[in-house]
């Protein structure tokens, strides 16, 4: 099957030796009859690609590993990113190249990370599977065919499942690895078919490179309103930041990584990765139709092989069953992958304590501390005799993702927000009326969605306000179209003492995780916690 295009600079002129046939740069329909045709996949009933990647089904994060060097040593946030020797790098990447020359086939994709021509990174990724170079190149931004003549990379992928690693040689965990050369620009992520491997190294790598350009790296969806007026949606998994940043009168920037310059938020890909359990065609009509379409990637959906009939609400195979699919699959999405700077930052948790308002606003000190807390919590999990919600920090909303320490990137998003005259805005889409575990039920969607386009068109601003005796931030008194009660958590609970109590030790949580970042930031982010009583 011939290649696309070739470039001048190609992997001999890499260094990387291989008798592997070389498939370059191929579009969709190529990479799916070969995906098919080396049983890597079967296509559904209505053309999209269904695969399986084995034991693994989400990221390894335990198996991530950077090399800590020079360049290095000073700049990584060791206290949650693992370190390798240069030394066990050039193992791993010497046993990789061996790997190479046994490949009959390999693919290879020249793409971009980043939409902003200023600010994007030019990426060449080689996997062993079609359907991973599919993939890759569905998420990524993807170059003009006219430019892939004189594409030079400036990092390379090399994703190979089959490849084991060895801890003994490696300094890694186990069989399976990724190991981050930020001086060498080579990422090499072996022992796993998960491909959201390839996704995130991508993004690491604009997390490492863009603070340092002056440009806010983000883990968020983001959107633009009829009056040209961008929003950023932050968010854990399970508090809504797809639900609510799909919006059909709002043009959809993207759904999960983007960058924040001086001139746009532009998306670091050009494609989406949505998770697909449980997902219905009433609830998220635009995503549902995704999974109908040729060139789309269904990873982990369970499907009848006879029929071909896929079914999304069946979660033996995983519960992070995806689909990946081009941003233009999405009716409305931009044409541009970019936007103006944002007018507003919505920060969602769901908070299943039932404390925090369903809305408030926030100075830049609070957008700050909020920003590098992360905070949302859940029901924690099933288990008989569960009687506490369970509270997850995660830095950034992303902490796995972020090479650097947490303060570069909230002191970025504290200048950008105070520069720009950002309206910050926290979202709880979690518990109302009692916690998930005692008495409490989910805050009502059309609530949740009147207070959110409220403070998205610019009204909630002339609303009355009141400071949280808790938090300190600003809650709306009175809203119109919502019942004013559900605005004072306090109100909705039937026992106010105990409601009392339960802010409180939320509180403490909060102050007890923001510890270990106190001595990153400023006085008047330490002042914007939360008060103990």
């Amino acid at each position: 099957m011939p290649s696309t295009i070739v470039p001048a600079h190609d992997l001999a002129q890499q260094g990387l030796a291989t008798p592997a046939a070389l498939h370059w740069n191929l579009l969709t329909g190529p990479l799916v009859e070969l995906a098919v045709q080396r049983g890597e996949g079967l296509l559904s009933e209505h053309g999209a690609l269904v695969v399986k990647t084995g034991k693994h089904t989400g990221r390894s994060a335990n198996d991530k590993f950077i090399v800590r060097d020079a360049a290095t040593d000073g700049s990584i946030w060791w206290d949650k990113n693992k370190s390798i020797t240069p030394e066990q790098f050039a193992a791993i990447k010497a046993d990789f190249e061996t790997a190479l020359k046994g490949k009959s086939d390999l693919f290879v994709q020249d793409l971009y990370g980043g939409s902003q021509p200023e600010y994007r990174v030019k990426v060449r990724v080689i996997t062993e599977f079609a359907w991973h170079s599919l993939f890759i190149r569905t998420l990524l931004v993807r170059p003009e065919l006219a430019d892939l003549a004189a594409f030079v990379p400036e990092y390379t992928i090399i994703d190979l499942p089959s490849f084991k690693a060895d801890p003994a040689r490696h300094g890694c965990r186990s069989e399976t690895v990724v190991a981050v050369d930020f001086e060498g620009k080579t990422i090499l992520i072996g022992g796993t078919a998960y491909a959201g491997e390839m996704k995130k190294s991508v993004f690491s790598i604009l997390n490492y490179l863009l603070p340092m350009q002056g440009v806010m790296p983000m883990h968020c969806s983001a959107n633009i309103g009829p009056a040209g007026d961008t929003a950023i949606f932050f968010g854990l998994s399970g508090t809504g930041k797809t639900t609510l940043s799909a919006d059909a009168s709002r043009t959809l920037i993207g759904d999960d990584e983007h960058g924040w310059s001086d001139t746009a938020v532009f998306n670091f890909e050009g494609g989406c990765y949505a998770k697909m359990i449980r997902l219905s065609a009433e609830a998220e009509p635009e995503i549902y139709a995704t999974t109908r379409r040729f060139g789309t990637v269904l990873e982990n959906v369970v499907m009848d092989p006879t029929t071909r009939v896929i079914d999304l609400d069946d979660n033996s195979l995983a519960e992070n069953s995806r689909g990946s699919y081009p941003i233009d699959f999405i009716p409305n999405a931009s044409a541009d992958n970019m936007g103006p700077v944002p007018r507003n930052i919505i920060m969602l948790t769901a908070d299943a304590f039932g404390i925090l308002p369903p809305i408030a606003r926030l100075t830049p000190d609070q957008a700050m501390y909020h920003f590098l807390s992360g905070y949302t919590a859940r029901v924690a999990g099933t288990e008989i005799g569960v009687t506490e919600p369970d509270a997850t920090f995660s830095t950034c909303f992303g902490a796995p993702f972020m090479p650097r320490h947490p303060s570069v990137y909230g002191n970025l998003l504290k200048g950008r927000i105070a520069k720009g005259g950002v309206d910050v805005w926290l979202v709880n889409t979690g518990w109302t009326s009692g916690s998930a575990t005692a008495g409490g039920h989910r805050m009502p969607i059309k609530a949740t969605r009147a207070l959110l386009n409220a403070a998205l068109d610019g009204s909630l601003k002339a609303a009355e306000f009141r400071i949280d005796q808790n938090f300190g931030f600003a809650v709306p008194v009175s809203v119109p179209g919502v019942d004013p009660t559900i605005l004072n958590p306090r109100d909705t609970w039937a026992d106010k003492a105990a409601y009392d109590a339960q802010a409180q030790k939320l509180v403490g949580m909060f102050i007890a995780n923001f510890a270990q970042f106190e001595a990153h930031v400023d006085a008047g982010v330490r002042e914007a916690a939360p008060k103990a009583a």
